[in-house]
């Protein structure tokens, strides 16, 4: 996960200047790690997230500037804070921040950008549910994710590395984030088949608020598009994507009595059983291209 800009050393420069420092030994005194360790990264040219995190905490120098050596114009409460924020400092600042990994900074995490499940954090941070369930069972600290989480949501970085909040600052923030993107697979149309194994990705506000979001799907022939709800098998009136002797296609679908159906498609209607057809989803959204 990318978060940071510039060569370790560049970003080393910017953290001995948050501290003051001149030295990698001073830097790394005011880290708690040791002068090899900053050696290391400059050598990897890889600066941890702790780095940043502890850094930002420890002198309340803007995160945005600290990661990608360009200050934030925007949410600036996010990652500068009063002294009324910061209690402690230094070495007790790191146990609060070490102590309060696993579980706890991963639910203030889902909770800054208004996820409700850790698959919806996997899914728009990339990162594999089996990861993020071996942070909570370790006990781990996420420091990238922090970082990233703060940027992202404008979340004080403060809270959500510690759980800890200023006088002034309410008991559970508001998350000024709420991610409404969905990822669907996508399909073309071919011939009575469908191809390919692409990804969509959509905003789910698009879509009706009584529809359901899981089995999704888009499904493309020349120039029309359909969001199609897959894997219901009970079909009714409307339009449905059905398979008819083995050939796939989007239909107008009417019942009849005596368990038929009416089916109205490009080259016609006609009528059969139910059980002469195989379902296979219903649209929920039709999407029309002019041009």
């Amino acid at each position: 996960m990318e978060f940071s800009k510039g060569s370790s050393s560049e970003i080393l420069e910017r953290l001995s200047s948050a501290y003051g420092v001149e030295t990698q030994k001073q830097l790394a005194e005011k880290l708690g790690v040791s002068a090899a360790n900053v050696s290391n990264w400059i050598q990897r040219d890889s600066v941890p997230g702790s780095a940043f995190v502890r850094c930002a905490l420890d002198t309340k120098c803007d995160l945005a500037w600290l990661a990608t050596g360009v200050h934030s114009n925007a949410n600036s409460g996010s990652a500068e804070f009063s002294p009324n924020d910061i209690m402690v400092s230094g070495q007790k600042l790191l146990n609060i921040i070490v102590n309060s990994g696993g579980k706890a900074v991963l639910q203030r995490i889902i909770q800054a950008y208004g996820f409700t499940t850790q698959k919806e954090l996997s899914n728009h941070l990339g990162i594999s549910a089996a990861t993020i369930s071996t942070w909570i069972r370790r006990d781990y600290f996420p420091a990238e994710v922090v970082i990233t989480c703060s940027l992202d949501t404008g979340m004080s970085l403060h809270w959500l590395a510690t759980g800890r909040h200023s006088q002034n600052s309410v008991m559970f923030p508001k998350p000024i984030y709420k991610s409404s993107i969905i990822k669907i697979a996508k399909k073309s149309l071919v011939a009575g088949k469908l191809e390919g194994n692409c990804e969509l990705v959509l905003d789910k506000n698009f879509l009706p608020d009584n529809i359901n979001i899981k089995n999704l799907i888009l499904i493309t022939s020349g120039n029309k598009s359909w969001i199609v709800s897959w894997g219901l098998t009970e079909v009714s009136n409307g339009k449905w994507v059905l398979d008819i002797d083995g050939l796939i296609d989007v239909y107008n679908v009417s019942r009849r009595p005596g368990n038929k159906v009416l089916i109205s498609g490009v080259n016609g209607d006609f009528e059969c059983l139910v059980t002469d057809i195989k379902v296979l989803g219903v649209v929920v959204a039709t999407l029309s291209y002019i041009g």
